[in-house]
């Protein structure tokens, strides 16, 4: 079974920035990457940093895309 539970790129776990929002109240991909560097390469994580700002999920079983 697949899990995502990160930005590839950087390497940086959802895990880590879910408590950057706790941190800084962040409530976009844009407000947060003004504290941590993710989603600025091949962008897949986004869809998935743009679930756990609504859900609060740092684990995905599935692939999501926007909207989604």
């Amino acid at each position: 079974m697949m899990r995502i539970d990160r930005c590839v790129c950087f390497d940086v776990p959802f895990a880590e920035l879910a408590d950057v929002v706790a941190e800084t109240g962040a409530s976009s991909v844009e407000a947060l990457q003004a504290h941590r560097r993710f989603g600025q390469k091949c962008g897949l994580c986004r869809p998935y940093v743009r679930r756990m700002l609504r859900t609060g999920e740092v684990v995905f079983r599935e692939v999501v895309a926007d909207g989604a």
